[in-house]
């Protein structure tokens, strides 16, 4: 039978025998009641230990709405115009109001871009800026001696609300809360020495009671107060189907639960190949973005089987020092013992991957040239069908297969 995956913005097919095929891992039935805006009115309407949010603003405030950038699947458009009605209740006037799109350690945006995530007539009333690393005000250190330094706009704004959509993080448990602060807002050497936690066994997808990292996130906090979130979970489709909003950690508790419900993905066996797909455009754009689906994938592979990645990558690898640390690695390991000793934001995916080399191969379907792939120590092929049909070779017919349409959003785990 045949089955479709996404790559960029269009579909690839394979064809897979019923008898290879374990599973095909999508979200879990999960009850919805309200969908897209009316959903996210609801949760504004009923915020979770929290004021609503016109009556927390003052009029004459200065109020950072800080949201994602245009590597994450967060649907800014549909969401703000509810925040700005509840703004405009507060006598909040538009030039009070300065929409940041949190960058961490991602490119800035073209002005076109801005425009997209949160639609002309939201662009051309409102102050869109992009986060600077480089323009922070300092406020001291969490607990696990992190600097908290974060974009001026934000530190100096009389009220931050946060906005974001809740998935798995390969290891800080989540995202959404208060991941846009940090490391959405926060400086370079601040993010290095949050993710240097990554190494810790607790660090890791779906844990966030004894993660290291999320838990000096929130640290971060109590320097920079969030007055009010407004988090989404999304179905495969990108749609809305759950919204959460007030408290910056209870409200995002709720949203985690239910993300748990919707994508923690039993198993009754791993397969000797998996074929994951970050889901498209924008998820993969790069390879530092579309890491997600891999990681995620090797949950659900055997020792020694092989991961097929289906990302475009048509931006390359998305991440400068992510690049330099691939392409100086003789060998995966070297990338391995390198983040042991020193961490470095953007290599720390590198060793990531790496981690990943240790369990399984991996074939990647991109648009990247053979040659480069093979020097990040991946295998290079143009169309998902090939790629499968070599797996079968290397590991036999009889191989088993688990395909996952949406690599990014699935965590598979053995019952």
């Amino acid at each position: 039978m045949k089955y479709s995956v996404e790559i960029a913005k269009t579909t690839m097919e394979v064809e897979i025998h019923d008898k290879n095929l374990l599973g095909i891992l999508h979200a879990n039935e999960v009850e919805v009641g309200l969908t897209g805006g009316e959903e996210v009115k609801r949760a504004l309407y009923n915020p979770i230990s929290s004021r609503g949010l016109h009556e927390i603003v003052k009029p004459g405030e200065k109020v950072a709405i800080v949201t994602s950038d245009i590597t994450r699947p967060m649907p800014s458009k549909l969401v703000l115009p509810y925040i700005l009605e509840e703004l405009k209740k507060a006598g909040t006037e538009n030039d009070d109001i300065t929409i940041v799109f949190a960058l961490g350690s991602h490119r800035k945006h073209t002005e076109e871009e801005k425009k997209y995530l949160v639609g002309e007539e939201i662009y051309n009333r409102i102050k869109c800026i992009d986060s600077d690393s480089k323009d922070f005000v300092h406020f001291g250190y969490t607990k696990n001696n992190t600097p908290i330094d974060i974009f001026k706009p934000v530190a100096e704004a009389d009220r931050r609300i946060c906005l974001g959509n809740i998935e798995f993080h390969y290891f800080a448990g989540y995202s959404g809360g208060a991941k846009a602060i940090m490391p959405g807002v926060s400086t370079r050497a601040a993010i290095q020495a949050n993710h240097s936690r990554m190494v810790d066994e607790k660090a890791h997808a779906g844990n966030l009671k004894t993660n290291p990292v999320r838990i000096d996130i929130e640290d971060t906090i109590k320097f920079v107060p969030i007055d009010f979130i407004l988090n989404v979970v999304l179905n495969e489709n990108k749609e809305i189907i759950k919204a959460v909003a007030g408290h910056y950690i209870d409200a995002h508790r709720e949203g985690c639960k239910f993300l748990d419900n919707l994508y923690k993905t039993p198993l009754r066996e791993k397969a000797d190949v998996v074929i994951s797909s970050i889901g498209g455009f924008p998820k993969d754009i790069n390879l530092y973005q579309a890491q997600k689906a891999l990681d995620n994938a090797k949950h659900a592979v055997k020792d020694g089987g092989i991961i097929i990645l289906v990302a475009s990558c048509r931006e390359g690898l998305g991440e400068k020092v992510f690049e330099d640390w691939i392409m100086a690695a003789e060998k995966p390991q070297d990338l391995i013992d390198r983040v042991k000793t020193k961490f470095e934001l953007g290599g720390h995916k590198a060793a990531a991957i790496a981690m990943v080399l240790q369990k399984a191969r991996v074939f990647l379907v991109s648009e990247l040239e053979g040659d480069f792939v093979k020097n990040i120590f991946l295998e290079p092929y143009q169309d998902v069908q090939s790629a499968y049909d070599n797996a079968l070779k290397i590991i036999g017919e009889d191989a088993k297969v688990i395909l996952i349409p949406h690599g990014g959003s699935i965590l598979p785990y053995i019952k």
